[in-house]
């Protein structure tokens, strides 16, 4: 009984000073200004030449979606370079861009698909209009590699 009671405000000493050393970091620091995605970058190359391009290489299917991650091409995957195929995604459900995803904004991908599956407006969806909100079939790759 009494090392329950010892626990417990070993706890709740440790929880208040968790809340105290929270309260006193820094605020984040605001995100910059993103660069617009579709602006080229401008530069004078002068009589610099850039490299050859890539041969095709013979790389089995599991060697291309292991590099697919493999960014730098050391033969590790980071948890970095496998997240980053995520991060277009993250950012389009980000709407303020903030880094942060309530549950708002991801919510908001799911109410936009039922307004728009949802034809007759009543709130409720139909078999028909159900069958409207399942995801498009991946397309079908040609048989032969001619």
């Amino acid at each position: 009984m009494l090392g329950g009671l010892v626990l417990a405000g070993v706890g709740v000493f440790w929880w208040q000073g968790r809340a105290a050393i929270e309260q006193g970091a820094p605020p984040p620091q605001p995100a910059g200004p993103s660069a617009d995605p579709m602006k080229l970058p401008l530069a004078d190359p002068g009589s610099q030449k850039g490299p050859a391009p890539p041969e095709m290489s013979e790389l089995s299917k599991e060697e291309q979606r292991f590099f697919r991650y493999d960014r730098n091409r050391d033969r590790l995957i980071t948890r970095d370079e496998m997240l980053s195929t995520r991060t277009d995604g993250f950012r389009a459900l980000d709407k303020d861009g903030n880094n942060l995803l309530t549950f708002e904004e991801w919510a908001v991908t799911t109410v936009d698909r039922f307004g728009a599956a949802d034809k007759d407006g009543d709130g409720r969806l139909t078999p028909r209009e159900f069958a409207t909100t399942a995801p498009k079939p991946a397309a079908k790759k040609p048989a032969c590699k001619c």
